[in-house]
Order: structure tokens, then sequence, then C-alpha cells
């Protein structure tokens, strides 16, 4: 099979949560851990730092691997979901797996996978820990999935743990309160293995306090250790956040820059800073400048995508993946923080999750392009501008998200916003 034959073969074969949702998704780490053992254990022949939570784990993840290149590791980095290649989800100082790695993992093991029947996830994940295994990597960064408890990424032994932001996503697989979410992101949290905290929420911090006790972990909240102020969007016809990093009381980092735009990042960075404060000094010297450097050239060092991301700029065009309660409300952040004259609102979700909430704190003011990405999952666009509707919010249906896209840029003026976002799936088709 060559590169195209593989991936129809593996998004045809193999149930994938980004496609079809819950069914693809595997309540047990069984499979895994047969293919971990098919594979002669790959995940224990690298070290790693794990990372979960609802919002945050991405911009997190990119940002650790970003300051460990800077510094000179050989770092892993695997992500999900991929936005418009595969191999995305896993990459090596930012460069991502080469085809002829996919195709002779998938070729060498095609006919046990068709003993253990794993999901795509199961796979990728195997594909991944032994190419970090085979290369060699210094430490991956490794990020969960959805949930962390029986997540197929949950198999590892880290040298720290992180949980960042908690919120409502998923609920039909997670539990329906914050609790019963932060009970299954707790799940990463390992023996004597440190687990940083990115921020103190009175609905989840017991939960994890209650878990590292019985884990023997210490447990540390990064806002107890690092403050960051002066925090200030700047606006390039983009956005990036700057500001000071203040460590028990004392500056540490003067004028820190973030390559990646909105408030919440500060409570990112400073987790980030905090578990790198995990790592023994002695095997990961990481200096000032390659901390600073790391997490200004996050972006560039690793390719992260749809984060706020700047398509053109007249009319400024930007795509953001954000599609929950918490993530939807940080964009509208953003939104508030970019002068425009007008907002143009390229909208495309998917049919399983509730989203009367979102709608619900979508701009009445905008002018709406309502679409359905080209996956299962996704929601028509009728449906879509029908529950719009009963929130005030007022387009057009579309039968793309390009052809959308395209509307929506050629309706701008020159000083107006075009937003494209509502889900992964919508963002992917254009970034």
């Amino acid at each position: 099979m060559d590169y195209q034959q593989t991936l129809d073969y593996l998004f045809s074969q193999l149930p994938m949560f980004q496609r079809i949702g819950a069914a693809a998704y595997k309540a047990d780490l069984g499979n895994t851990i047969a293919i971990c053992r098919l594979l002669g254990n790959p995940e224990k022949k690298f070290r790693s730092i794990h990372v979960a939570g609802t919002n945050g784990k991405g911009s997190t993840s990119h940002m650790l691997a970003s300051v460990l290149q800077e510094a000179g590791f050989k770092t892993g980095l695997y992500t999900s979901p991929h936005l418009k290649d595969f191999r995305e989800r896993i990459r090596i100082n930012g460069q991502m797996i080469p085809e002829y790695n996919v195709v002779e993992f998938v070729e060498k093991y095609k006919k046990d996978f068709e003993e253990i029947k794993p999901s795509f996830f199961e796979m990728t994940v195997g594909l991944a820990f032994e190419y970090f295994a085979v290369e060699k990597v210094d430490i991956a960064i490794i990020e969960v999935g959805l949930g962390g408890r029986l997540d197929s990424t949950n198999v590892i032994s880290p040298l720290a743990s992180v949980i960042t932001n908690i919120s409502y996503d998923h609920t039909a697989l997670l539990g329906d309160t914050l609790e019963k979410i932060a009970a299954e992101k707790a799940g990463v949290i390992k023996p004597g293995t440190p687990v940083v905290i990115s921020e103190r929420q009175k609905d989840t911090q017991d939960v994890f306090v209650q878990k590292a006790k019985e884990m023997n972990a210490e447990i540390v909240f990064a806002e107890d250790e690092y403050v960051m102020t002066n925090v200030k969007q700047i606006e390039n016809r983009g956005l990036f956040l700057k500001g000071d990093v203040l460590k028990s009381g004392q500056l540490k980092y003067k004028k820190l820059e973030c390559g990646l735009a909105g408030f919440y990042q500060e409570k990112n960075i400073l987790a980030v800073l905090c578990t790198l404060d995990q790592l023994d000094p002695g095997e990961f010297k990481l200096t000032g400048t390659s901390v600073r450097n790391g997490i200004r050239n996050v972006v560039k060092n690793t390719g992260l995508l749809g984060r706020w991301q700047v398509l053109q700029k007249a009319p400024l065009a930007i795509a953001d993946t954000g599609h929950n309660e918490a993530g939807i409300a940080e964009v509208l952040k953003l939104i508030a923080a970019t002068h425009y004259k007008k907002l143009h609102f390229v909208l495309g979700m998917v049919n399983d999750k509730d989203i009367s909430k979102i709608l619900g704190m979508l701009p009445q003011d905008a002018t709406y392009y309502f679409c359905k990405a080209n996956i299962p999952r996704a929601l028509q666009a009728s449906e879509l501008k029908a529950q719009a509707k009963v929130y005030g919010l007022t387009g057009e249906i579309y039968d793309s998200v390009s052809s959308a896209f395209r509307a929506a840029k050629q309706a701008a003026a020159h000083d107006d916003l075009v937003l494209v976002g509502g889900s992964t799936f919508t963002v992917a088709e254009v970034v």
C-alpha cells in the first residue's frame, strides 16, 4: 500500500472518534495494552510528560515541547486530533512522522490489528510510541485524547503529569458534573509522580488533592508558584500575549512573550513553567533563554494549527478550534480584543453535543454563514440555522465550509473580521 491507501485503510477499518463520535470510544485499556505488548512495550523506552484537561492541554503540550526543543532535546510530541494531515499527531522536534513510517507500521501489524480490533486512536498511540522509542527521543510530550483514566495514552509512566482547565465536554462519556469529569482526568495521576494543576477550580481541586494523596504523588497548583502580571494582548492584525512572570514573589521573566493569543494562555504558561520545574535539573538543563524562545516560538517550532490562526489580513480572517463553553468564552474575549467594524462568523458544529449553551453565548450582531464539515458527526447546516435562530443568530446556509468562507470574505469590508469556528472539523477545512 502507498501512503494514501494506508490512510484510507485506517479511516475505513478502524472506528474513529473524530469522524463518528462516541461509538469509537473504547472504555478500557485492554486493546492498548495488547498493542504495546505486540510492539515490545515501547512506552517503557522513552521519558515523557503526560498532559490532560478539557481546554488548554493542546497549547500546554506544544509549549512544553517547544521549550525542550529550544533547550536542545530531541522531543517527541503526540497530540490529537489532526487538522490537515494525520501525521500532525506524531512529531519529533516539530517534524511530522514520515509517510513511509506510517505505511511500514500498518503493513507490518495489519494482521495483528485484525485480531485485536483496535480503534483508530489506539492504533495511532501504538504507532507514536513505537516511533518515539525507535528514534530514541530524549523526552516525549503526550497529550491525552479524551478523559484520562481510560484514555489509550494512560499506559505511560511519565516524569510528571499536567492537568489543565476542567470544563463541560464529552459529558455523555465522562460525566455530567465537573467533579465527575475531574475524576476521569485525575486518572493520569501516577504513584509517586508529581502532578501540576494549571488552575484552582472550586468544583475540582479537592478531587485532584484526594487522588494525589491516594497515589502518594506531589501535587502543585501552578498559580501557587507563579504569577503573571502586566498581561497585555498585543495586536498586529492578529494577537499574542505578553507579561511579566513572578516566582515566589520575585521577578523571573520580564516581558515574556507567548506566540499564542488569549488571556487563558496565562494559565497555560504558568502550568508549563511549573511542569518544567518538576524535571531533574541535572538531566534537563533549561536556561531562561530556551524557556523564553520556546514560549515565543511555539507555533514555528511545533507546527501548531487552529489557535486564533490568522488566515489573511485584509479583511482579517481568523480560525479558532474553541468548541465547548469555556473555549468559546475565550474566543469571544479575543474577538472583543480585536479591532474591527463587523463580524462575519463561519459556523459549523457537531451533531452529538448539546450546543444550546454555546449558541446562547454567540453575538447576535454578527452575520452567520452556517455550514457542515465533511464528516458524519457534523450537524446539518439547516438544523444549525434553525437552532441558532432561537438565540437571535441569523445568516444563510452554505453547502460546504469552503463556500461559506468564500462568501464571508467576499461580503466583508476591508476592516471587518471573518471568524471560522464552532468545531475542530470546520477549522480543518480552511487552515
